[in-house]
């Protein structure tokens, strides 16, 4: 199936008057198949793209909420190469910009090179590693361009006006914001912050740029993005419906179906 680009995406929403809707689960939370049910309920009730988890054992960069996660795949039985059926199965059902979201050790174990071939033969837009910094991604930056991806950073707080201006340079896609200092986690409140940095960043570049991090609640996605962000990003709090119906599957589908409805219809009315 042909993969819809980030650029057209965000092209759409500019014209109709919507903000970007990506949500994360972890691929195998809680096991292969309900996993992929959840993508497919995601694809068809709201999502405008997908970023997709592999779990892994020492998720820095991750709250509790995702690491819990990581843990029910694992015991699930998911490996890198079921990772990679479960992408497969995936963009078969859809033509969305589906990223990936990882840490870098799965990457350099498996070949920097062939991990992004297989990723576009399988035809994944993008991939954020976590924790690999951009003044060290020389070598993912030459397997990306080899291999037509498109590489995703993430921009907090912390980063000044010249290490933003580097990172444009090499960021595809879009540019992660991070809303908050430290790890994911459902929050509930946007931090003041948040909104200056978005605005801090919109005047040093068009790239467009997606907020992660805490995002949980209809109201935060309404602040993000009128606050000049083109898209939110939401993990924790929809893995956190996964958790809470473990023994109810059906009922889980209903409550991911309703929480993704709602959280689209927030982006309605800002661009």
């Amino acid at each position: 199936m042909n993969k819809v680009q980030y650029s057209e995406i965000f092209e759409k929403s500019k014209k109709s008057g919507k903000g970007i809707f990506i949500p994360f689960i972890v691929a195998g939370d809680p096991n292969y198949d309900i996993s992929l049910e959840i993508a497919k309920i995601l694809v068809d009730h709201g999502a405008d793209a997908l970023e997709i988890g592999f779990p892994f054992s020492d998720p820095v960069a991750d709250g509790a909420s995702v690491q819990n996660a990581d843990i029910r795949a694992f015991q699930s039985g998911m490996t890198i190469e079921n990772c990679f059926s479960f992408l497969e199965e995936l963009r078969q059902y859809t033509d969305k910009p589906i990223g990936l979201l990882l840490y870098y050790n799965l990457v350099y174990k498996y070949g920097i090179n062939k991990f992004y071939e297989r990723l576009n033969y399988i035809g994944i837009n993008a991939v954020l590693i976590a924790d690999l910094p951009p003044e060290e991604a020389d070598d993912v930056i030459v397997a990306k361009n080899r291999h037509n991806l498109e590489q995703i950073f993430i921009v907090s707080q912390a980063t000044n006006n010249n290490r933003l201006k580097e990172i444009t340079k090499k960021v595809g896609g879009f540019i992660y914001i991070a809303s908050v200092m430290g790890t994911t986690g459902a929050r509930t409140e946007v931090e003041s912050n948040t909104t200056e940095l978005i605005k801090r960043i919109k005047k040093h570049t068009d790239i467009p740029t997606c907020v992660g991090f805490g995002i949980s609640q209809p109201e935060h996605v309404k602040e993000i993005l009128k606050a000049g962000a083109d898209g939110v990003i939401v993990g924790s709090a929809l893995i956190n419906i996964i958790y809470e119906n473990l023994n109810n599957y059906d009922e889980m589908f209903l409550k991911i179906t309703k929480y993704v409805n709602n959280m689209k219809k927030a982006t309605e009315g800002f661009k």
